[in-house]
């Protein structure tokens, strides 16, 4: 029994950790938009589709794009600072990291494919060498953090 509550949690976290990360990713945006005056028409955060927030209104495009990214990375990190010494630590320090992980592999590469809100910070001015040059340290920060969180979880080296 013990060995299926590690296997369903190394499927659930993650799983969850995506729908979550996304959330708050469409949050920044929407926060964004908020703070600069936009009008948000639709959220989408459907298990089936990659997430998205649709504008009614948006003076300041690629204030709201950065939104996204900025929130996406920077609200996980700050929950799991303030909450590092509870005893649900190393769930949070893995969802910050995921977060990190995500966000910076959604802007490392999606420079390179100018896909999503990568294609709206081009085309708004941000310098392309940018996007990789935040994304792919914050990926390795992402993955620095989950350094370790083996034994949290109830996995040790071998096993």
């Amino acid at each position: 029994m013990k060995k299926w509550r590690g296997l369903l949690r190394f499927w659930y976290l993650p799983l969850l950790s995506f729908y979550a990360m996304e959330a708050v990713h469409e949050a920044g945006h929407v926060l964004f938009a908020r703070l600069s005056g936009g009008a948000v028409r639709k959220v989408v955060l459907l298990p089936w589709e990659l997430s998205r927030t649709e504008l009614a209104v948006n003076p300041h495009p690629l204030f709201v794009a950065w939104g996204g990214v900025v929130c996406g990375v920077l609200l996980p990190l700050l929950l799991w600072l303030v909450f590092r010494r509870a005893t649900c630590a190393h769930i949070l320090r893995f969802f910050a990291g995921f977060c990190l992980v995500a966000n910076g592999i959604y802007l490392g590469f999606g420079a390179f494919l100018r896909a999503g809100d990568c294609r709206e910070l081009l085309m708004y001015g941000t310098p392309f060498f940018l996007l990789p040059l935040l994304g792919f340290p914050a990926a390795a920060a992402g993955f620095a953090l989950w350094n370790g969180l083996g034994k949290r979880f109830g996995r040790t080296g071998g096993q």
